[in-house]
């Protein structure tokens, strides 16, 4: 019996000894996205780095020593905008890091991220089609759009751009808009552009940049978000807008819904903090900065629970 007593015994601190100082312990996962990102110290943001106002490059900027971000990832040090500020003030109410990815457009509002990153507030609109794949949070900017033409060029008005060509970046509203495809909850769409020729791009400022070489060069006319358009005037664009706003947009933080934890619990907090920030007047006071118009009041008053997401 007590040789018996004595082996279990040592079995006992044997065990207690390789729990303690060799074999690890097996780490739970993190319980769903929003945990994981707390966790991790760093929230993966996808931005376009070369769509000013909302977000651009920041030449000469010393990287941070001590980020947390990867090396292919920026650092908020690296960028500026409304929607930059957006991000990183995000980050800060969550207590992480911000760390910016640039994917290809059509690759975010495709959904199916990979868990590549974690969220995109980037000037995206809440559309019917992107709601199949993507989360929508709280809109944070209520923008208007509309049409810009070569500064020599004879159009009075949108609807004589009706068959001719019209440059967009490609997979957004104003693609859906020139094809009469755009739906968009909680928005009354009046199409008065009849089909016209469309030209894709890779962001609105390449678009935009073609239309600047001269009326009918390479295009007749662009559609964009006006800021972005009034913003390349002001740095002597030889463009004008053409008639005035065609619609608004809502923007919105935009989430996969195929990440692999359950991301819904980070949707929420996600409003949560966008809400608030329209609360306490941090999101018009970011809009401020860069334009000339209630870009925010809204976004807040968007009913975002009707959207019936979780339905």
């Amino acid at each position: 019996m007590k040789s018996t007593f004595l082996a279990l015994t040592k079995l006992v601190v044997l065990g207690l000894l390789l729990t303690a100082c060799g074999a690890p312990a097996t780490a739970e996962a993190p319980a769903d996205q929003l945990a994981e990102i707390l966790a991790r110290g760093t929230i993966r943001m996808a931005t376009d780095v070369a769509y000013p106002p909302q977000s651009e490059i920041v030449e000469g900027v010393v990287r941070p020593a001590d980020t947390k971000c990867g090396p292919e990832e920026h650092t908020a040090a690296e960028l500026a905008g409304f929607d930059i500020d957006v991000n990183v003030e995000l980050a800060r109410r969550l207590g992480v890091e911000p760390c910016f990815v640039t994917p290809n457009w059509e690759v975010v509002i495709g959904g199916n991220w990979a868990d590549r990153f974690d969220i995109a507030i980037e000037s995206m609109t809440i559309t019917e089609p992107r709601m199949e794949v993507l989360w929508f949070a709280q809109p944070y900017k209520s923008q208007p759009e509309g049409f810009f033409v070569h500064a020599d060029s004879s159009l009075t008005d949108p609807a004589e751009l009706s068959g001719k060509k019209v440059g967009v970046c490609s997979g957004t509203t104003y693609e859906s808009y020139l094809d009469h495809t755009l739906v968009m909850p909680g928005v009354d769409i009046d199409f008065i552009v009849e089909p016209a020729e469309i030209v894709g791009y890779d962001t609105d400022s390449t678009a935009l940049q073609d239309l600047a070489l001269g009326d009918g060069v390479r295009l007749d006319g662009v559609m964009t978000e006006i800021p972005l358009g009034q913003h390349m005037i002001a740095g002597g664009s030889p463009i004008k807008l053409l008639g005035g706003v065609v619609y608004y947009e809502y923007s919105a933080p935009a989430i996969d819904k195929s990440h692999s934890a359950d991301p819904i619990p980070f949707v929420l907090k996600v409003t949560e903090i966008i809400q608030e920030m329209h609360a306490d007047g941090t999101m018009a006071d970011l809009a401020a900065k860069y334009y000339d118009f209630d870009a925010t009041s809204g976004a807040a008053e968007y009913d975002w629970e009707a959207l019936g997401q979780f339905d």
